[in-house]
C-alpha cells in the first residue's frame, strides 16, 4: 500500500509538472503566434495602403485615384480628398469609423468587428488626401484558433505520455528496491553471510546494493556479539553457581554447615553480575540527567582498595546508576590484574569529564587494545563480563571508553559534563 501510494505520488507530482510546462508553453506560443499574425495583418494594410497611394494623383487641381478598375479593390480600400470619398464604396457598417479616420488626417490603425482599419495620409500640395484600406482579420483568428487546438491536443498528449513513462519507470525502479530489500531480509535471517557485492556504485541501486551490505554485515555482527555475549553471561554466572554447588556437596559430605560467608560473597557476586547486565539493557542519556561522578565513583569501590583523585565537585551528564554500571566493571577489572595498587582519577577537558581507571598490572596489548571490550575477546587471565558490557552501557548513554597501551593497565572513560544550572 506505501510503495502503490509513492508511485501514485510520484505520477501526479509528474503529471503536474508537465502540466505547467505545457500550459507555460502554449501561452507563449499563442502570444507569439498573435504577435506574428497581428505584425502581418498590419503588413498587410500598409502594403495595400501604400499601393492605393501610388496611383493617386491630382488632374485639372482635383485629387484622382488612377489605374483603379477593380471592383474587389473598392470594397477594401477608399480614397478621401478634402473630407470627400472619391473613390471605393464604403459598406454601411464602418462609414462612420472610416470618416472619422479621414478627418483626422493622420497615419492611424483601428479594429472594428473582425477588420483592421489603416488610414494613410497622402501628401498632395493644396489638398488633404487619405487612403484607408481594410483587412480581413478572420484568416489570421481561425490560424490562432487552430493552431492553439493543435497545441492544447499536442500538450495533452505530452501530459500523458509524462505520466506513463513516470509510472513505468517508477514501478520498475521500485521493484528492483523491493527485490533487494527482500532479498537483503532473507539473508538476514537465513543467509547472514550473503552479499550483494555490486563493486563501487555507479548510481542509487549501486548506493542501496552497498548500503544494504554494510547493513547486513552490522547485523552479521551483532549477531556474533550477542553470541558470543551469551557465552560469557553464562560463564559468569556459573562460575558462583558452580561454588555454591560445591560448597553445598562439600557441607552434605562432611555433614557441617556450609559457611555463609562463602554463600553471600558468591551470592553477592551473582547479583552483581545480574544487576549489571540489567543496567547495560536499561542505560540511555536522557536530556537533564547528572550526577555528582565523585560519589559514582565511591559507590562502584564499594570499600575496596582503591586510590580515588577527583576534583571537590564534578558533575557529569549521566544517571547515576550508569556511571556506577560503568566504573565498577574496570574497577573489577583492575583489581583481577593489578599486583599491588589500583587507583582512579578525573579532570575537566573541554565539555567533557574524562576518568582514567589505572592499575599497576601488566595493561593491555597493543595488538588487541582496540578489541578488548568486544564480547569473547581475552588477555591473559580473560577481562571477564564487565568489559563488553561496559561497551554497551557506553554506547547507551552516550559516553566513550577506550583501552589504552601504555604498559599499565588504564582505561579511558570520557563523560558528557553536565552543564551549569541556569
Amino acid at each position: 500500500m506505501a510503495v502503490t501510494g509513492f508511485r501514485r505520488r510520484v505520477v501526479a507530482l509528474t503529471v503536474l509538472i508537465a502540466t505547467a510546462v505545457v500550459a507555460i508553453l502554449v501561452v507563449v506560443s499563442h502570444v507569439l503566434l498573435s504577435g506574428v499574425t497581428d505584425a502581418d495583418a498590419h503588413d498587410l494594410a500598409r502594403t495595400r495602403a501604400e499601393a492605393v497611394a501610388a496611383n493617386v494623383t491630382t488632374v485639372g487641381g482635383r485629387v484622382v485615384l488612377t489605374e483603379n478598375s477593380s471592383e474587389a479593390l473598392d470594397e477594401v480600400a477608399w480614397v478621401y480628398a478634402d473630407g470627400h470619398l472619391i473613390d471605393g464604396n464604403v459598406p454601411a457598417g464602418v462609414v462612420e469609423r472610416v470618416e472619422a479616420l479621414a478627418a483626422s488626417q493622420r497615419t492611424q490603425t483601428a479594429a472594428v468587428d473582425n477588420y483592421l482599419l489603416y488610414a494613410q495620409k497622402v501628401p498632395i500640395d493644396g489638398h488633404r488626401a487619405m487612403v484607408i484600406v481594410r483587412v480581413d482579420l478572420t484568416p489570421y483568428e481561425t490560424s490562432e484558433q487552430r493552431s492553439l487546438a493543435l497545441s492544447l491536443i499536442l500538450g495533452g498528449l505530452a501530459i500523458l505520455l509524462a505520466g506513463g513513462v513516470a509510472h513505468l519507470v517508477v514501478r520498475r525502479a521500485l521493484r528492483v528496491v523491493h527485490e533487494m530489500a527482500a532479498l537483503a531480509d532473507d539473508w538476514g535471517h537465513h543467509e547472514p553471510g550473503r552479499r550483494f557485492n555490486l563493486g563501487v556504485p555507479h548510481d542509487e541501486f549501486g548506493e542501496l546494493g552497498r548500503t544494504l551490505d554494510r547493513l547486513l554485515e552490522r547485523v552479521d555482527n551483532a549477531l556474533a556479539d550477542e553470541r558470543r555475549l551469551t557465552d560469557e553471561i553464562a560463564h559468569e554466572l556459573r562460575t558462583p553457581l558452580t561454588v555454591l554447588r560445591g560448597e553445598a556437596q562439600l557441607a552434605q559430605l562432611s555433614g557441617e554447615p556450609v559457611a555463609p560467608e562463602a554463600v553471600l560473597s558468591e551470592v553477592d557476586r551473582l547479583d552483581a553480575a545480574v544487576t549489571t547486565i540489567l543496567r547495560a539493557a536499561r542505560a540511555r542519556r536522557d536530556v537533564g540527567t547528572r550526577c555528582d561522578l565523585g560519589s559514582a565513583a565511591r559507590q562502584a569501590i564499594a570499600g575496596r582498595a582503591v586510590e580515588v583523585a577527583f576534583p571537590t565537585k564534578i558533575e557529569a551528564a549521566v544517571a547515576a546508576d550508569v556511571a556506577v554500571s560503568l566504573l565498577s566493571p574496570l574497577l573489577e577489572n583492575g583489581l583481577r590484574h593489578a599486583r599491588s595498587r589500583v587507583w582512579i582519577t578525573a579532570r575537566i577537558q573541554d565539555e567533557a569529564i574524562v576518568v582514567d581507571v589505572l592499575d599497576d598490572g601488566p595493561g593491555f596489548d597493543s595488538a588487541e587494545v582496540d578489541r578488548v571490550f568486544e564480547a569473547g575477546v581475552t588477555g591473559g587471565s580473560g577481562y571477564g563480563l564487565g568489559l563488553p558490557v561496559v561497551r554497551r552501557i557506553a554506547a547507551s548513554a552516550g559516553v566513550e571508553v577506550r583501552a589504552i597501551a601504555d604498559g599499565r593497565g588504564h582505561v579511558e572513560v570520557t563523560l558528557p559534563a553536565a552543564r551549569a544550572a541556569t
